[in-house]
C-alpha cells in the first residue's frame, strides 16, 4: 500500500478512528477505504500484517456492497479499537439487509459476505432509524 496515497486519503477524508468518515458512494471509494484501513490498522494500531490484510479485504467488501446495493450518495466508515478487538463499520441509508448466500466454486460474485463471515471473528448489521451499520470485528493480541 502506497503510504503517500494513504496519508492523502487520511488528510482529505479524515481519520475513521476519531469519528465517522463520509465517503462518496462510488466504486473508487473502495480503494480509499482500503487505504484508510491500511493506514489505521498497520501504522496507527501496529497490528499484524495478516490482520491488516484481512481488515483491508473485508472493508473493501462492505464498501462494495454499500456502493452496489444501497443507492446511497454517501456512506460512513468508522473504526474502533478496544481491548482485544477491532471493529470496522460501514453505515449507509438503506434498511435493506445484506444476505449471506451459499457460494459455489464457479460463482463470480456474491462472495463478499462469505469472506466477511469466514475471515472475521463476528459480523452483523445494526438497523438505525434511517439506514443501517454493517460491521465486522476481529480479535487482536494487545501488546
Amino acid at each position: 500500500m502506497d503510504d503517500e496515497q494513504a496519508f492523502k486519503a487520511l488528510k482529505l477524508f479524515g481519520d475513521p478512528t476519531e469519528g465517522e468518515v463520509r465517503l462518496p458512494s462510488r466504486p473508487e471509494s473502495a480503494a480509499t477505504a482500503r487505504r484508510l484501513t491500511s493506514c489505521v490498522v498497520l501504522r496507527q494500531w501496529s497490528l499484524s500484517p495478516q490482520t491488516a490484510e484481512f481488515a483491508v479485504l473485508l472493508v473493501s467488501e462492505l464498501v462494495g456492497n454499500a456502493v452496489r446495493h444501497t443507492g446511497a450518495r454517501v456512506f460512513g466508515l468508522r473504526m474502533v479499537r478496544r481491548r482485544g478487538w477491532i471493529r470496522i463499520e460501514v453505515r449507509d441509508p438503506s434498511r435493506g439487509l445484506p444476505c449471506l448466500m451459499p457460494v459455489r466454486e464457479m460463482d463470480v460474485s456474491g462472495r463478499g459476505l462469505f469472506l466477511v463471515d469466514k475471515l472475521s471473528d463476528r459480523w452483523g448489521v445494526d438497523l438505525l432509524p434511517r439506514g443501517k451499520v454493517t460491521w465486522f470485528e476481529m480479535r487482536i493480541a494487545d501488546r
